[in-house]
């Protein structure tokens, strides 16, 4: 340093300056192998990359849950069909990015799969959906094609569902990704403070907290009951046995209205629960009173009595007072936005 002519401060800047270019080069350099992997990944048909809906960040389901589609992982085998959602800003926070010309899926596409290699831990669902731009296609939000011309793009991630309401980690990573590509594509942007969508969320998971609701009604049964005449009764009441094959679904025209709680098909059934998630069926199906019917005729069959939690008798005034809840309940899921049994109440439930 002396024979430089450098004093301690200048030496100390010095050598953080150089670590500084150090980092720089080597973030170039991850960025642009990064790159390379994205264009590589293009050999791969845009219907199988495509086909379903697709999403930021690493997927946001565990296995026992619908799955989605990522760009953290878009070989997902095209066999797989979860159910689709849209957009919806009544429970999403959602960012838009206007061109001032329309630019192609293919292009933004490809600045998406350039974060293939950007590991992020995310329990939120993202999304994202482009206005479709082509002259001879009636412009509408669709999910990104390569082959087509888009005008403005909506990035979404959800704000709540059952694990709770989105972090202020991933709602700031989720706005920081977004103004990188507004930035890259050369797109004004219109986004919400993440404050506002904080508060947003934190209204939206108490709404839910309070209105998450799983009703049950158990059917004690006089005599252990064998598994194969149980099983001959809940076949001929249109119960069908899960994939499991240690719990019944109730359906109706192919929509699932209530489940029993899981039993053990290598012992005589004392008692069987019924269950309703309330928030996930709809409203007109009647789901309480057409389990509750089912109660009373699995009882009648089987020489049982529908109980309570607690093993008393379910009384008139009890189920009264189970109905004036549920108008409750269904009311201020509709006052929400969220009705019961709407793709909107299937995400924010999950």
């Amino acid at each position: 340093m002396t024979a430089l002519g450098l004093s301690d401060l200048q030496f100390a800047l010095a050598v953080i300056g150089l670590l500084i270019l150090i980092s720089v080069v080597m973030l170039n350099f991850k960025y642009a192998r990064a790159r390379r992997k994205a264009r590589a990944a293009g050999e791969f048909s845009a219907e199988d990359r495509f086909a379903r809906e697709p999403s930021f960040g690493q997927g946001f389901v565990e296995s026992n849950e619908r799955a989605e589609p990522s760009f953290g992982d878009i070989s997902l085998p095209v066999a797989a069909e979860p159910e689709i959602f849209s957009i919806d800003p009544r429970i999403d926070c959602v960012i838009t990015l206007r061109f001032d010309q329309a630019i192609s899926g293919a292009e933004i596409l490809e600045e998406i799969n350039a974060w293939v290699a950007e590991t992020v831990s995310s329990s939120a669902r993202w999304m994202c959906e482009g206005l479709n731009a082509d002259v001879d296609t009636a412009e509408d939000w669709e999910a990104l094609r390569a082959d087509a011309s888009y005008s403005e793009l909506q990035l979404a991630i959800q704000l709540a569902s059952r694990r709770g309401a989105i972090g202020v980690l991933e709602l700031s990573d989720f706005c920081s990704r977004a103004q990188a590509l507004a930035e890259t594509l050369g797109s004004q942007i219109d986004m919400p403070s993440v404050n506002t969508m904080l508060e947003s969320a934190k209204e939206l998971d108490a709404m839910a907290a309070e209105s998450d609701i799983q009703l049950s009604i158990n059917v004690l049964f006089d005599e252990a009951y064998p598994w194969a005449n149980f099983d001959a009764l809940m076949r001929q009441r249109g119960f069908k046995l899960s994939r499991n094959g240690r719990a019944y679904e109730f359906l109706s025209n192919g929509v699932f209205i209530f489940t029993s709680a899981e039993l053990d098909p290598n012992k005589p059934v004392k008692q069987v629960t019924l269950l309703l998630e309330v928030p996930l069926v709809a409203h007109e199906e009647r789901a309480f009173e057409r389990m509750l019917g089912e109660g009373i005729e699995i009882a009648q069959s089987a020489h049982g009595r529908l109980v309570d939690d607690s093993g008393i008798n379910l009384t008139e005034a009890a189920v009264i007072s189970i109905r004036q809840h549920l108008d409750v309940l269904y009311a201020t899921l509709e006052k929400g936005g969220v009705p019961a049994g709407s793709s909107t109440a299937s995400r924010l439930f999950s």
